[in-house]
């Protein structure tokens, strides 16, 4: 914005904007009598030069007449970059005009500097000239500029605080008096909680770093120190400090980067690996669900005493995390703490676990999975027998067949009774026929028939055992009255024809 000035107003755009008759009170005066006659206001202004203009003109009306300093001065002085203005000389009342002389002949330049070459003295031996450089306005090549610029970027893309981390640092390992070693590690300890705060995990995580590096370097360090920096690292593994940076991280408006968060939960010890797996669950930000759930992997990949104790845990959701991780990492030792789990309550967890065993398929999982042959959930039953027949496991036999034979599946529905008899043929073989005849084709007119459900299970387990003495009895049986049993028979014949 820019204003005119009159001895009593401002006018912007030809237009009066402030008018003061009053010459004592009048701003447009102040101005004016100083010899300013134009002020120009420029974008920003309003930041707070405005307030600085406002004073410098209060204190301009109060300055007295053999003041050393005037309004220009005071505006000179203030160095104003939104503020722009112009003045004039002000000329006293006795001045003599000056009289016009003579005209002044022009010189080339060429001739000027010719005169001034003649002039100078001559050079001393030795001495460097500002002429042997090339002293135009773009002296420098282009890779020269390139480099400048580079490395003033560089100076301010520093990260100061890490310069001032690694000075500690380097006075930490150099330093052997253990009172100056006192004093740097209680810095660096309350330096952690503040790096936190202001979400510099990228910091944290080089101090967790460089604990290590101090503790195999220094020289006589105390065992008091010592134990110090070894217990530092794993202050941020524990419960109350770790959920809380969790939960932090999930409520935060701005998140750090993937780099950073990285960088930080690979310092995690062992013992966060049960706190993680209680959080994962609750955690709504998945980059930071994502970070959680490759620290946690990478903790138990290299700690099977934690995934058992993460196992082990009260926290239900924890548990079930933990299993669901265990069996996507394929872990071979986290069978051991799911028998437990296995025999509990929890349907989901239950179910989890046979999910787990059955990616895992170790020795030791197969055999707790023949546990999941007599549980009391339908789901875990058909879950659990139905791999055990896929991996051909026979010392689940004698668990299926005493389902089979028995009166287990009397009240069983069709789904639950099909997985057990095609579980039964695939195990059981030729020496399962003689059981499957049985219940497929009734002898005799006083033998018992059974229900048209079982007949059809048998027709399909027959069908699992794919020999021609199992073929012969389910041709007997393709023209049975019951479209079921006949359903079945002719899936089974494909099969056993296959």
């Amino acid at each position: 914005m820019h204003f005119d000035i009159g001895e009593t107003d401002l006018r912007w755009e030809d237009t009066v904007v402030y008018s003061q008759d009053n010459r004592g009170e009048s701003i447009a005066w102040t101005l004016y009598k100083d010899g300013v006659r134009s002020l120009t206001f420029k974008r920003g202004v309003e930041d707070g030069e405005i307030v600085k203009l406002l004073g410098v003109l209060q204190q301009a009306k109060n300055l007295l007449a053999d003041a050393p300093e005037d309004l220009l001065t005071l505006l000179w002085a203030q160095d104003f970059q939104f503020v722009s203005y112009t003045f004039r000389e002000l000329v006293s009342e006795d001045a003599v005009p000056i009289e016009a002389g003579e005209t002044i002949p022009a010189t080339p330049p060429t001739t000027v500097r010719q005169y001034v070459e003649e002039e100078a003295p001559p050079k001393r031996e030795g001495l460097v000239s500002i002429d042997d450089f090339d002293t135009t306005l773009y002296f420098l090549d282009e890779k020269e500029v390139e480099y400048l610029k580079g490395e003033a970027e560089r100076e301010y893309q520093q990260d100061l605080r890490r310069n001032v981390l690694s000075m500690l640092f380097d006075l930490l390992e150099l330093q052997t008096y253990a009172t100056v070693r006192g004093e740097l590690i209680s810095i660096l300890e309350n330096f952690i909680p503040y790096l936190l705060g202001a979400g510099d995990f990228r910091s944290v995580a080089f101090i967790l770093r460089e604990m290590h590096v101090i503790l195999q370097r220094a020289r006589e360090l105390t065992p008091e120190h010592r134990q110090t920096l070894e217990n530092l690292p794993g202050r941020l593994s524990q419960v109350d400090a770790l959920s809380q940076l969790v939960q932090s991280l999930d409520e935060a408006s701005v998140h750090p980067t993937e780099e950073e968060l990285s960088e930080l939960f690979r310092e995690l010890q062992p013992e966060a690996l049960p706190t993680l797996m209680g959080w994962v669950p609750k955690l709504t930000n998945e980059r930071v669900k994502e970070l959680v759930h490759k620290a946690a992997e990478r903790l138990a990949l290299a700690n099977a005493a934690e995934v058992l104790k993460a196992l082990a845990s009260e926290d239900g959701a924890a548990q079930l995390e933990m299993v669901r991780l265990a069996g996507r990492l394929k872990l071979p030792g986290a069978p051991e703490g799911m028998g437990p789990l296995l025999a509990s309550g929890d349907r989901t967890l239950k179910l989890a676990v046979v999910e787990a065993l059955t990616a895992i398929a170790s020795p030791a999982a197969m055999r707790l999975l023949e546990q999941a042959v007599d549980d009391g959930d339908r789901d875990v039953r058909i879950a659990g027998v139905r791999f055990l027949a896929q991996r051909g496991h026979r010392n689940a036999l004698a668990r299926v067949e005493a389902a089979v034979t028995g009166g287990k599946l009397k009240n069983a529905d069709l789904t639950e009774k099909m997985a057990f008899f095609e579980a039964y043929g695939s195990l059981a073989g030729a020496k399962g026929i003689s059981v499957l005849e049985k219940m497929l084709l009734a002898k005799g007119l006083l033998s018992k028939k059974e229900d048209p459900e079982t007949r059809a299970c048998a027709a399909m387990a027959l069908g699992k055992i794919r020999s021609a003495e199992a073929r012969g009895v389910l041709e007997k049986a393709a023209q049975d009255k019951e479209a079921l049993v006949r359903n079945a028979v002719s899936r089974a014949l494909r099969e056993v024809g296959a």
